[in-house]
């Protein structure tokens, strides 16, 4: 997995905040640098998808490790 310029630790927060958070440290990113989210709300994975087809911003990877779920994004 590419290691990613920033990370958004949402563990224990719910729906929408992990997504509020990825977006506000997007505003402050550049074109095609990569952040990683982690999260425990199970919803995220659908929301997260759906933020991807939404902003354009790519969904590098995801799944799940050590009780979390995890998505590496590219920035448009």
């Amino acid at each position: 997995m590419p290691e990613p310029d920033r990370e958004v630790d949402a563990r224990g927060l719910n729906c929408p905040l992990p997504i509020l958070r990825t977006k506000k440290a997007l505003n402050d990113m550049t074109s095609g640098q990569m952040i990683r989210v982690l999260s425990t709300d199970p919803a995220s994975v659908r929301d997260f998808q759906a933020f991807a087809r939404q902003t354009g911003n790519e969904l590098v990877e995801h799944g799940e490790r050590d009780g979390a779920f995890f998505f590496l994004m590219k920035r448009k």
